[in-house]
């Protein structure tokens, strides 16, 4: 629709989790560098932010990094009992028929991953959304999952993903065993409003676009309205290139961002 009009390839501000466009911030490029040596320390790490900050992309971008003595397992939907939680991950491991006893499952779990060993592969436990796992027993059995080790290694690294509210639920004296196997923990920040202008560019550009297509009054007020989160941020992008299309407006102005926010607010108010 817009796209031809603005000369772009893409949808540069989509809402699927594009590693194309993964703008490293510093908190973002802290985060990811973070995310790989854990990954190679095969340690257990924590990476929590707000809802649209980036973690399940940051997620992909890992996958991305990461070379084929790794294996990532995927899970992203935490909310399982324990004995769920570890037949999802002996299906993520590639045992077809898991067993329905936890000590066999166990068992059967810790032989695939000593054969992956063997043939010089780590897997990578991601727990997106893990502050939606429903019950400390299932925290208990991904802590267990440390003892899966050699003399000098681990077998497999985890990493635990969620919203703040994940960091303050651990933090409760019940989880201290959890905590303590934790070797590495990030929070990641919004976008300042610098970073918001630098964004909005990057994304355009890859998208095939040229900077500057948001003048800075619009990259202003948009960087208010959406406090730097990165999918506020995108929705509220997609809509200004909408309304300045249909306007036929070459670029994006405050004006444009002002009949935006006005219609976000109403809807907002309504809701």
């Amino acid at each position: 629709m817009y796209e031809a009009y603005y000369g772009l390839r893409d949808r540069p501000f989509s809402k699927t989790p594009d590693p194309r466009f993964l703008f490293l911030s510093g908190t973002h490029r802290e985060a990811l560098a973070r995310l790989v040596h854990a990954v190679e320390e095969r340690d257990l790490i924590l990476l929590t932010g707000d809802i649209g900050c980036g973690k399940t992309t940051l997620s992909r971008a890992l996958m991305d990094e990461l070379g084929e003595e790794y294996k990532v397992l995927l899970l992203i939907n935490p909310r399982l009992t324990p004995i769920e939680f570890l037949r999802t991950l002996a299906l993520r491991l590639d045992i077809v028929a898991p067993s329905r006893f936890k000590t066999d499952l166990l068992e059967e779990i810790g032989l695939a991953l000593y054969t992956a060993y063997e043939k010089g592969v780590c897997p990578v436990l991601v727990i997106d959304e893990a502050q939606l796992v429903p019950y400390k027993e299932t925290f208990d059995e991904i802590r267990l999952l440390t003892n899966f080790q050699l003399d000098d290694r681990n077998l497999l690294s985890v990493v635990l993903m969620g919203q703040p509210e994940l960091r303050r639920r651990l933090a409760h004296h019940a989880y201290e065993p959890l905590r303590q196997r934790i070797g590495m923990q990030y929070a990641l920040k919004p976008l300042s409003l610098a970073e918001t202008g630098d964004y909005l560019d990057f994304r355009l550009t890859v998208a095939g676009g040229e900077p500057g297509l948001f003048l800075p009054q619009a990259v202003e007020l948009l960087y208010r309205f959406s406090a730097g989160v990165p999918r506020r941020i995108n929705h509220i992008a997609s809509l200004a290139l909408l309304e300045g299309f249909g306007r036929e407006s070459r670029r994006i102005g405050p004006e444009i961002l002002d009949a935006i926010l006005s219609e976000l607010n109403l809807v907002a108010k309504s809701g």
